[in-house]
């Protein structure tokens, strides 16, 4: 399926076609882990990026746009890593790294957790959840948080220890958070796809020196069962994945032999999708394209230019065309669906701010330019 950027054709770069909106000096300066474009019970979109002094967020006015609230600044200090995590009931959690300096060691590093209940209201304290390591120096070491919301409202999320362990942390229904649970992995890198099934149950893929290794949740809410790895190599950091089929995930990562996209399922062959995304992975989504489920993707090349790309679901075989957007950015974009049902693609442009293209009526998967929020 083609894809259309700016309405140009494919292989031409459109012209920067960016809309000034506002600008009130607070600047992002990096974007936040996973899918930092999430849509609230009310339908309207907010977008999220890391500040120096804590988190911001943009919000949809209405469903829809494009008119859009912000940035509202929410502070925390030492935040080194954010990652997003969206329950059914549309709350959003935030999973934070922190990592406070001390005078006379090493600093103190724990995960964060807080909570937004509704699109633009201010967020739940802060709470901090620990470190799976006791031990200073290995405390330290400790990586990103990631994680999803089971369908009964309880959060997982997994890090990765400085030793290459994968440990996992999740609230019981009572309400209360459960002691750490190691994975028994070994080797383990920073860069981990964690996807939530239609069924309720987790699937985790972590990346390893030479193969990734692979863990299904037995039931909702339930144990972990380790499959086995799988002997491919992923560039650090590239991993991401999305339910493709009830209980079945497609896995995309950039491959470092080729500099490409790849495409995989268990069971099945890695399918190159072309591409030459820089560090950090791809934006997948699921959307309905002139009457059809399809797969739309997104990655920022090495000179920051972000393309999308659009094929039938589970049909990246019968190819898909990269589309430049015009736009450039430092960060991995985002994409998500709006109140209208449209295909959105948001960014943080080069200086910081919010940069939002949003689908057009033309068929297939047709971007409009990019407005600044």
């Amino acid at each position: 399926m083609r894809a259309k950027s700016g309405r140009t054709d494919r292989g031409a770069t459109p012209a920067r076609a960016v809309r000034e909106h506002r600008s009130d000096g607070r600047q992002a300066v990096a974007a936040v882990g996973g899918q930092w474009l999430v849509r609230g019970k009310d339908r309207r979109l907010t977008a999220y990026a890391r500040h120096p002094d804590g988190v911001l967020r943009w919000t949809e006015s209405r469903p829809g746009g494009p008119e859009w609230s912000g940035p509202d600044l929410l502070e925390i200090p030492h935040l080194t890593h954010l990652s997003l995590a969206q329950g059914a009931d549309g709350y959003v959690h935030f999973l934070a790294r922190r990592s406070v300096p001390k005078k006379d060691g090493p600093p103190v590093v724990d995960v964060m957790h807080a909570m937004q209940y509704q699109s633009g209201r201010a967020l739940s304290a802060w709470h901090s959840l620990g470190n799976p390591r006791k031990n200073t120096d290995q405390a330290s070491g400790m990586g990103a948080p990631a994680g999803v919301v089971s369908p009964s409202g309880l959060v997982h999320f997994f890090v990765r220890t400085a030793a290459g362990g994968v440990m996992l942390r999740r609230d019981d229904k009572a309400g209360k958070w459960e002691s750490w649970h190691n994975m028994n992995a070994r080797g383990a890198e920073e860069g981990m796809a964690v996807t939530l099934g239609v069924s309720g149950a987790v699937d985790l893929l972590v990346q390893g020196p030479g193969a990734a290794m692979h863990w299904r949740q037995t039931s909702p809410d339930g144990g972990f069962s380790r499959e086995q790895d799988i002997p491919v190599q992923m560039a650090p950091g590239s991993v991401t994945a999305l339910e493709t089929a009830p209980g079945r995930c497609t896995y995309y990562w950039t491959d470092p032999a080729t500099g490409g996209v790849v495409a995989y399922r268990i069971g099945g062959w890695v399918t190159p999708l072309g591409g030459n995304p820089a560090d950090g992975p791809v934006a997948v989504l699921r959307a309905e394209l002139d009457g059809y489920d399809c797969t739309v993707l997104a990655h920022r090349d090495p000179d920051g230019q972000v393309v999308v790309a659009a094929c039938g679901t589970e049909n990246e075989g019968g190819g898909l065309w990269w589309s430049p957007t015009g736009e450039r950015t430092s960060e991995p974009p985002a994409l998500a669906v709006d109140g209208a049902g449209r295909v959105v693609l948001g960014m943080i442009g080069a200086d910081g701010s919010l940069c939002i293209a949003r689908q057009n009526p033309e068929p297939g998967l047709a971007m409009g330019p990019a407005e600044r929020v």
